[in-house]
C-alpha cells in the first residue's frame, strides 16, 4: 500500500453534537471526531477507540474538527492511551484546535500522550 493510502475500511458514528469517522491508513487506525466531546457524546468516541484485533494496535485521533472537550474527553483519551500501551501499541493526537490544545496543556495530557501538529506528522513512525 502506498504511503498515506487509505484502505476501504471506513466506519462512521454520530451522537448528538459529535460524529466520528474511522479509517485505516498504512495499518494505523485514524479516528476523526467532529464536534463536541463531552459526557453526552463521549460514548461515541469511546466505542471508536476500541482496540482493534491484532498485535500492537496503533491509533491516531485527528482532533482538527473538535470544537470543545471537557473532562469526559480527557478521561476517554487517558483510558485509551493506557489500553493501547498495555497492548503494545500507541495513541497519538493530531492537529488539535487551539481551544482543545489549551485544554490538553492545562491538564498535562500533552506530556503523557504524543501530540503532533498535523495528521501527516502523527502518521509518521
Amino acid at each position: 500500500m502506498a504511503e498515506g493510502e487509505t484502505t476501504d475500511t471506513e466506519t462512521a458514528a454520530q451522537s448528538g453534537g459529535l460524529s466520528v469517522l474511522s479509517t485505516a491508513t498504512d495499518g494505523i487506525c485514524v479516528v476523526t471526531p467532529a464536534g463536541e466531546i463531552d459526557h453526552h457524546t463521549g460514548d461515541t468516541l469511546r466505542e471508536a477507540l476500541d482496540i482493534p484485533d491484532g498485535a500492537q494496535p496503533r491509533i491516531v485521533i485527528d482532533m482538527g474538527q473538535v470544537t470543545f472537550m471537557d473532562s469526559s474527553g480527557i478521561n476517554i483519551l487517558i483510558s485509551a492511551h493506557r489500553r493501547l500501551t498495555e497492548a503494545g501499541g500507541w495513541l497519538r493526537l493530531a492537529a488539535p484546535t487551539e481551544t482543545v490544545l489549551r485544554t490538553l496543556q492545562i491538564v498535562g495530557i500533552d506530556t503523557v500522550i504524543d501530540c503532533r501538529e498535523t495528521l501527516r506528522h502523527a502518521l509518521s513512525i
